[in-house]
């Protein structure tokens, strides 16, 4: 389903238009205010970009080492950042109508991100920019060198834009005679996807998410896939007594506490849910199944895990580590100096680590 609109009721409201100076703006956000654009369309984008530079640039006079203590106040700080960018505001009409200079039409993306409008409403440019740029994708879809066809994400479903793990998706070996694999968290379906594409012969996906379901269903059609997998809209496993050789699980890989329905495929509170499915994933496994996990060691990095996490944990629940594969990934955060998670970053490894059941363990929390 889309994400309701937030509903917006200013003290403060003050209208603005392209003789506004950034700096004025920026002052008068920061003090609380919120700003109704009335000017040119791409000059407010020039605006909230302006905006965006100068709290960024009050965050590198923050800088430091990351450690667990810097990576908390640096999500505090992308909160507040958000906030503020956010009193900046248009107002539209029924059915996102924008009455101003060069707008864009904003019906499709807004209505795949926030669902149709029948009243006129206020709405932050940001968020509007945010739709219109996902709806770009959405239609465009993401190149997946496995795949025949590009991967449609939906508003709100977590993009495989950073694709390294799907590699070793492709290229790892698969267990003897596997017959039946399971995704869990789906999420777009490229996962399933590639196991299908492999030649798994029976794939069955899940994910808690409606909108991931949907999703993932466009892309299985887009790609013909749809007769050799199932979806499942459940938590983590599809109902007993189906069995598979193969579970595949990328599990969110930062136990931090999500602030948006988005972040929840990111942030996994106390490791919550991957610790749940290292519990039970053994009930789901046909004897001499394999388990492929695939983790970042980024948290471990800014020191929100602590090392050979994983292994230990897959121990305590009664599984072993057969194999790890591992990967350097590739994409623009990797290699960008100005990103202040840069430091971990550059030394970020995915692996895709093979579990199988411990002889005679039993898992226990």
């Amino acid at each position: 389903m889309p994400t309701p609109l937030p509903t917006i009721t200013p003290k403060h409201l003050y209208p603005i238009a392209d003789d506004c100076t950034a700096d004025n703006a920026y002052q008068w956000i920061n003090q609380g205010a919120h700003l109704l654009w009335s000017g040119d369309y791409h000059n407010g984008i020039q605006l909230l970009s302006a905006l965006k530079r100068r709290t960024d640039k009050k965050r590198k006079q923050q800088s430091g080492p990351i450690n667990a203590e810097a990576f908390h106040r640096y999500r505090m700080f992308q909160s507040q950042k958000a906030s503020l960018l956010n009193r900046l505001l248009i107002k539209v009409g029924p059915e996102y109508a924008l009455d101003l200079k060069r707008a864009p039409d904003l019906r499709g993306a807004c209505e795949a991100a926030f669902g149709e409008l029948s009243n006129e409403t206020l709405i932050p440019l940001r968020m509007v920019q945010g739709a219109l740029s996902a709806y770009a994708w959405q239609n465009k879809g993401v190149h997946i060198p496995a795949l025949p066809e590009p991967i449609h994400v939906r508003y709100g479903v977590f993009s495989p834009v950073r694709g390294e793990y799907l590699n070793l998706i492709q290229t790892a070996k698969l267990p003897a005679n596997t017959q039946c694999a399971f995704d869990i968290g789906t999420g777009s379906g490229v996962i399933a996807a590639i196991l299908a594409q492999r030649g798994v012969p029976e794939v069955i996906a899940t994910d808690t998410s409606e909108d991931a379901i949907i999703c993932a269903a466009e892309n299985f059609a887009r790609l013909k896939l749809q007769h050799a997998i199932r979806l499942v809209q459940a938590d983590l496993f599809p109902p007993q007594p189906a069995l598979a050789d193969l579970i595949v699980c990328n599990p969110p890989w930062i136990p931090a506490r999500p602030t948006s329905p988005i972040e929840a495929a990111v942030y996994d509170p106390g490791n919550e849910m991957l610790e749940r499915f290292l519990s039970q994933v053994t009930q789901h496994l046909n004897p001499n199944g394999q388990v492929w996990l695939v983790m970042s060691n980024l948290a471990e990095l800014i020191q929100l895990r602590p090392p050979d996490f994983i292994p230990y944990l897959a121990e305590k629940l009664g599984l072993r580590v057969i194999e790890r594969l591992d990967t350097k990934p590739g994409h623009a955060k990797s290699k960008n100096t100005n990103d202040p998670l840069y430091e971990a970053r550059a030394r970020e490894v995915t692996s895709l680590w093979k579990l199988t059941p411990s002889a005679g363990a039993t898992a226990k929390l």
